[in-house]
């Protein structure tokens, strides 16, 4: 079947980059290349400013998660740093342990 945007089980996901299917990788120096949606747009598709709007929205939440998740890194960072006093013993044992 058809589906718009992400398929349901993969919509959750982490996204991935898969190299060897990157557009500088693959294409040669000077070749001409067209997006998908301008090219549906351009042949009669009427969705195109949807899907811009819907990608703006994306790109917003997608902002304001990297805030958060570089505020929580830096929060546990600073955790770890203030109880590294506390934690010397149990982390000499870990090292000893393999860990």
């Amino acid at each position: 079947s058809t589906f718009e945007g992400i398929p349901p089980p993969y919509d959750k996901m982490k996204r991935r980059v898969a190299p060897a299917a990157l557009r500088v990788v693959r294409l040669k120096p000077g070749r001409k290349y067209t997006k998908m949606g301008d090219l549906a747009n351009n042949v009669g598709w009427k969705h195109k400013e949807l899907v811009d709007q819907l990608e703006d929205k994306r790109r917003a939440k997608a902002e304001t998660f990297y805030a958060k998740k570089k505020a929580a890194a830096a929060l546990r960072a600073k955790a770890e740093e203030a109880a590294a006093g506390d934690l010397a013993k149990v982390n000499e044992v870990l090292a000893a342990s393999g860990y």
